[in-house]
C-alpha cells in the first residue's frame, strides 16, 4: 500500500535524529567517532609524521579490504581470492568501519538491484544528497540477509558478524598503546576519514541527470581521496558492467584495486577474474 495513502512517513521523511528499528546503535556510533575527531583535531590539529603514516596504512589496508574484497570478491563474485587472503582483508576493511561483510554485502546488492529507483535504500534520487550519503545507514530497515546474501550465511562469516563490536572497539582505541594524539589520529579521525570517502560512492558518484534509469557517474579526481580503494570512483562503468573487477577501463583511468587483484592473481591467491570491458 501506499505510503503516502497510508499517512506514513517514507525514510528519508522522518526526522534526521531518528533512526530506524534496530539502528539506534549505529546512529550512536556515528556520533560518537564524529565527536571524538572533532575533539582530536582540535586537541592536536597537526599529527607527527610517524602517526600520521600509521593512520594513513590502515586506512589503506581497510579500503583494499573493501574494494577487493567486500566490494568485488564478494558482492559481485568478479573474483575469487585465497581464503587466507579474503579473511585477512575483512578484518582490516572492518577495521575501517566497513561493518561486517553480510550486511555490506546485502545492503550492496539491494542497491544494485533497485539502482536510483524508490527501493534503492541510499539513492539521492529519493531523499537528497546527505539521505544517500549517511542517513541511510541509520534510517533504513536492514535488507534481508538471508535473501540479498544467502551463502554468507555459514560459520565462518557469522564469526564475523559476532566479531564486529569487538573489531571497531579495537579500532577506535589501538592508538592509546602509543599516545592520546594517537588515539584521536589513528582510531577517530581515520575513521571518519574512510566513512566519508566510502559514503561518496553513494551520493556524490549518483548525482548524474538520467532522471530515468541509473544516475551513477565517474568522478576522476575522487580518486586520489580513496587511497587504495582509488578504482571506486569510476562508479559509472562499475554500474555498466558490475561483474567486472576492473572498474578503469582506460588507461589513464587510474584503478589500484584492479592493480591489486591483478597482482595478486600474478602469486596465485586470486583466480577466475572475470575482465568484462566496455563495449
Amino acid at each position: 500500500m501506499d505510503q503516502i495513502a497510508t499517512g506514513q512517513l517514507r525514510p528519508w521523511e522522518q526526522p534526521i535524529w531518528k533512526p530506524a528499528k534496530g539502528q539506534t546503535r549505529v546512529l550512536l556510533y556515528l556520533l560518537l567517532i564524529h565527536l571524538l575527531a572533532l575533539t582530536g583535531l582540535i586537541l592536536y590539529p597537526i599529527p607527527s609524521l610517524p602517526v600520521l603514516g600509521v593512520a594513513i596504512l590502515l586506512a589503506c589496508l581497510g579500503g583494499v579490504g573493501t574494494t577487493v574484497c567486500y566490494h568485488r570478491t564478494m558482492a559481485h563474485r568478479s573474483v575469487k581470492l585465497n581464503k587466507a587472503v579474503e579473511h585477512f582483508l575483512i578484518f582490516w576493511a572492518m577495521f575501517n568501519g566497513s561493518g561486517s561483510p553480510r550486511s555490506w554485502v546485502a545492503n550492496h546488492r539491494h542497491h544494485h538491484s533497485h539502482s536510483d529507483q524508490p527501493d534503492d535504500i541510499s539513492s539521492p534520487r529519493q531523499g537528497g544528497f546527505w539521505w544517500a550519503h549517511m542517513r541511510w545507514l541509520y534510517q533504513s530497515s536492514l535488507p534481508d540477509e538471508k535473501k540479498w546474501a544467502p551463502e554468507m550465511t555459514t560459520p565462518e562469516y557469522n564469526f564475523w558478524s559476532h566479531a564486529q563490536m569487538f573489531i571497531v572497539l579495537l579500532s577506535l582505541t589501538c592508538g592509546l598503546v602509543h599516545s592520546w594524539e594517537a588515539f584521536f589520529w589513528v582510531g577517530a579521525i581515520r575513521m571518519v576519514y574512510t566513512l566519508h570517502v566510502q559514503c561518496l560512492a553513494n551520493s556524490l558518484t549518483h548525482l548524474g541527470y538520467d532522471q530515468e534509469g541509473d544516475a551513477s557517474i565517474n568522478l576522476w579526481w575522487l580518486g586520489p581521496f580513496q587511497l587504495t580503494a582509488w578504482g571506486e570512483n569510476w562508479h559509472r562503468n562499475h554500474h555498466h558492467r558490475a561483474g567486472s573487477a576492473q572498474f578503469g577501463w582506460r588507461w589513464y583511468q587510474i584503478d589500484l584495486g584492479w592493480y591489486a587483484i591483478w597482482f595478486l592473481e600474478s602469486l596465485g591467491l586470486a583466480s577466475s577474474v572475470r575482465r568484462l570491458k566496455s563495449s
